[in-house]
């Protein structure tokens, strides 16, 4: 066999050794990429739930405050569970304006009950709406996260 044999034989070999390994790498990226957008979303989905879990529990409980003298300290305590779990996964100024949502419940348990004319007043100065800076947060987090759908993940 001639040279030109054995250089026509190594370059196909060559060729196909790179056109496999660079399947090989696309296929890798391609499903390197889909994993972090199922990472992304999946750490969105958590958050969502937890902190509508959070506004529910919060918001239950702060109508009790209102109207109650006697406190439900399991459901407090849920509300503290939450605030832990958004430990977690939270950046720290969520995490902050929910234990400002819980001290003030509890603050709210101990000064006296509202009359419907006194929650009436709360809600025209808007002042009863516990919740707004935390949703607000909120908010605010989850704009800063990762768009997965427009391909910009970190």
């Amino acid at each position: 066999m001639s040279d030109s044999t054995y250089l026509t034989a190594a370059a196909a070999l060559a060729g196909s050794t790179i056109g496999g390994l660079t399947s090989l790498a696309s296929a890798w990226l391609t499903q390197r990429h889909q994993d972090r957008v199922k990472e992304v979303l999946q750490d969105k989905g958590r958050r969502q739930s937890l902190y509508k879990q959070f506004i529910v529990e919060a918001s239950k409980l702060y109508a009790e405050a209102l109207t109650h003298n006697k406190s439900d300290v399991s459901a407090l305590v849920n509300v503290y569970s939450l605030i832990g779990q958004m430990r977690i996964l939270s950046c720290l100024a969520v995490v902050g304006r929910a234990e400002v949502v819980a001290r003030t419940i509890v603050d709210t348990f101990f000064a006296p009950n509202k009359t419907f004319v006194e929650f009436r007043e709360l809600v025209q100065n808007q002042t009863v709406d516990l919740l707004r800076p935390f949703t607000d947060e909120w908010r605010a987090e989850l704009q800063a996260l990762p768009d997965s759908r427009a391909g910009r993940l970190p």
